[in-house]
């Protein structure tokens, strides 16, 4: 009885461990997503958790006030990538995260999107309406140039959406073969490159054969 009552308080605690980092790693990564770190450690604890969390539950694990759980709780069931539920005999709302990665992906990439891109190009655009107006009266060469330059800006904020638009489809399908294809494609040049590069470096460390005939 002692030995199996040991290896179960081991495994608690390696589970706890593993899951502190794991909270730890999310909210270093919440601004990758576009969020902040309470929000992405909400939704870490959530993601890991095989059962539902009620609030208070929540609090006490990340040790963060009713009013800060409350406020990413909503924000995470804004985005999609949480649910709430409501327990038979409880009284207490309970939270679940999502937990096919695949959904979780998708929801990143069009979140970040509408939230970030859109809102960015937007403003690009805007800057441009108000060189146009400039450009009405005496043309002016630094107005010409800046012009330029966020017309650069707008391409390849362009190119991103485009990409994202593109490669939503296989992640919503979970075509994961398709993807891997996309990414061979995607390095195929460089690794092409490297590979030229590593032959003319080898060719000319190699030096020059003696003809001794």
């Amino acid at each position: 009885m002692g030995y199996f009552y040991n290896v179960m308080k081991h495994n608690q605690r390696a589970y706890q461990e593993a899951l502190e980092q794991f909270l730890l790693l999310w909210g270093e990564m919440a601004p990758a997503w576009g969020i902040n770190k309470t929000m992405a450690q909400i939704h870490a604890l959530l993601y890991a958790e095989k059962d539902p969390l009620d609030t208070d539950t929540i609090m006490e694990q990340l040790d963060i006030s009713r009013g800060n759980a409350n406020m990413n709780l909503r924000k995470l069931i804004e985005w999609g990538l949480v649910s709430k539920h409501q327990l038979e005999g409880s009284r207490k709302e309970y939270f679940s995260a999502e937990k096919d990665v695949w959904v979780i992906a998708s929801i990143i990439i069009q979140e970040r999107q509408y939230r970030e891109l859109v809102p960015v190009k937007q403003n690009l655009k805007e800057c441009l309406q108000l060189l146009e107006k400039e450009e009405h009266g005496e043309k002016d060469a630094d107005t010409a140039v800046f012009r330029e330059r966020i017309e650069d800006f707008i391409k390849v904020l362009d190119l991103f959406e485009e990409f994202s638009a593109a490669l939503l489809p296989y992640v919503e399908s979970k075509k994961l073969g398709s993807l891997k294809t996309l990414l061979k494609l995607a390095k195929a040049p460089r690794l092409m490159m490297d590979k030229l590069t590593g032959s003319a470096s080898k060719s000319a460390e190699t030096p020059p054969q003696i003809d001794k005939s």
